[in-house]
């Protein structure tokens, strides 16, 4: 996501490389670059240019104070535009105080409407709220079953009629079960089209008039670009929408849609899906997504993810693990586990400050890495993950462990190794000894820069058997594999 813009916004940092100050010249080269950045990444051409000027006149404008370089002014004041474009700030959902909250869903076909309406229920739901999704979309074959489908899947109601029922009758009649049974809030799945027209407008709006929505919200593509903020504000004009759900910002989009949303249309992106799970499904804060275009992670959003899925009594448990050097295999699998429900590997790295310029090919590499590791460790008994030292002194279990999982016994040795390096440096940091090198780190993670691992592998003599009592001297170097951190 983003990663051309983050790019080419990069490059326009480059023009006040050895400036003492923002000047007109300076200025303009930059803002070139950020002009071609924002209509490569579609953004709506008016967008661009209000968007180049209010930067314009604002960088010129401001004093650069002693520490704080011209390129790193620049970068600021693009940053305070960008947030300012996109809305300023986050628009929550509606919540109406005569319950249920009622939403209704509308959006062209093919846009994910159906997936978004579950996925939205499924944020109600962690919320401690208890939604009704409503399958309203007649037209489209097995829509309704879709719906059905993702409503077993995440644990949520679904109220449906035959297909042969008008849409407007169907919502209705769930919005009097949800009254009658005591439901927090109403999703309506409504039908797409192909493109916006008189029969689908006409349709909308007497969906809207069966059940008065407190909100309703248009679940736009991302990869039509800036095609979506005229959808938006034309969806608007016909029949009044209080936002926008951007969907398939994973993909190959380039960020125009984003960007020019709220400026074009007038109305403020709520929510962006991020993946085809059911859980990527994320708030839309300005800030946050200004942040990601300029390559500063997104480190709040990174933390909203771990708290959904670690529990504050398991973390102390796991930090006590690690202080105290008896960390396990049992207990890397369980972190990669948790890792994957927080979404893609290296979704969660370019969420870290400094990480985007990991490219899509380290990152594959890194995830190919941990499925080695995860195969290694599925092929060992529970006596050998919860106790390494076993593995270490026994290379008969190392050659095991290698054939059940399908690798070499030097690469069961490499992870080992790894793996008792880490716990070893975090004995030292629990000791006060801090990080000499930044050697180690998780297993595999050897490449990662600034945490290399030097040397042989303790695990290999001279024979290629040996382990960890083999003599040092019958040790030779063996040619480094490659491992997670080689990213």
């Amino acid at each position: 996501m983003f990663e051309e813009l983050t790019n080419q916004f990069e490059d326009a940092v480059k023009a006040f490389k050895g400036e003492a100050k923002i000047s007109d010249e300076n200025v303009d080269e930059a803002l070139k670059q950020v002009r071609r950045a924002l209509l490569e990444a579609d953004v709506s051409l008016s967008v661009v240019k209000d968007f180049i000027e209010e930067v314009r006149v604002k960088a010129i404008g401001t004093e650069v104070v002693r520490g704080i370089n011209p390129g790193q002014k620049f970068i600021q004041v693009v940053h305070e535009q960008l947030v300012n474009v996109m809305g300023g700030e986050n628009d929550p959902l509606a919540d109406s105080e005569e319950k249920p909250t009622v939403i209704l869903m509308a959006g062209l076909q093919g846009a994910g409407k159906t997936t978004a309406t579950a996925k939205l229920g499924l944020l109600l739901k962690e919320k401690n709220q208890k939604p009704l999704l409503v399958a309203a979309d007649t037209y489209r074959p097995a829509a309704i079953d879709q719906l059905v489908t993702l409503g077993n899947q995440i644990g949520v109601e679904v109220f449906n009629l035959s297909q042969n029922s008008k849409p407007e009758e169907i919502a209705r009649k769930g919005l009097e079960k949800a009254r009658e049974e005591g439901f927090d809030t109403v999703l309506v799945d409504t039908a797409g089209r192909l493109q916006i027209d008189t029969e689908m407008m006409g349709e909308m709006v007497r969906i809207k008039e069966a059940v008065q929505p407190d909100e309703v919200l248009l679940v736009v593509d991302s990869m039509i670009g800036q095609e979506a903020a005229e959808i938006t504000r034309s969806f608007h004009e016909k029949v009044g929408i209080t936002g926008a759900v951007l969907t398939k910002l994973d993909g190959d989009s380039r960020g125009g849609a984003a960007l020019s949303i709220r400026k074009i249309s007038g109305k403020p992106i709520k929510f962006i899906g991020t993946g085809e799970k059911v859980e990527a499904l994320q708030p839309f804060y300005p800030e946050r997504m200004a942040s990601r275009i300029l390559g500063m992670g997104d480190v709040l959003t990174l933390v909203e993810k771990a708290q959904k899925e670690v529990e504050i009594a398991d973390a102390e448990i796991m930090q006590k693990k690690l202080q105290e050097a008896t960390f396990d295999f049992s207990d890397f699998v369980k972190q990669m586990r948790m890792i994957k429900r927080m979404g893609s590997l290296g979704g969660l790295l370019k969420m870290i400050p400094g990480m985007n310029k990991i490219d899509d090919g380290m990152i594959k590499s890194g995830e190919d890495q941990l499925k080695k590791i995860e195969a290694m460790i599925g092929s060992m008994s529970l006596e050998e993950r919860n106790k390494p030292e076993l593995l270490a002194a026994q290379p008969s279990r190392r050659r095991r462990v290698a054939s059940g999982s399908g690798y070499q016994p030097s690469d069961v040795d490499k992870v080992l190794a790894d793996f008792q390096r880490m716990r070893g440096l975090m004995k030292q940091m629990s000791n006060g000894g801090g990080l000499p090198g930044m050697e180690g780190g998780l297993p595999g993670m050897g490449g990662l820069p600034g945490m290399s691992t030097p040397g042989a592998n303790p695990y290999q003599s001279r024979k290629g058997k040996g382990g960890p009592s083999s003599a040092p001297r019958r040790q030779r170097p063996v040619k480094k594999k490659k491992g997670f951190g080689d990213l």
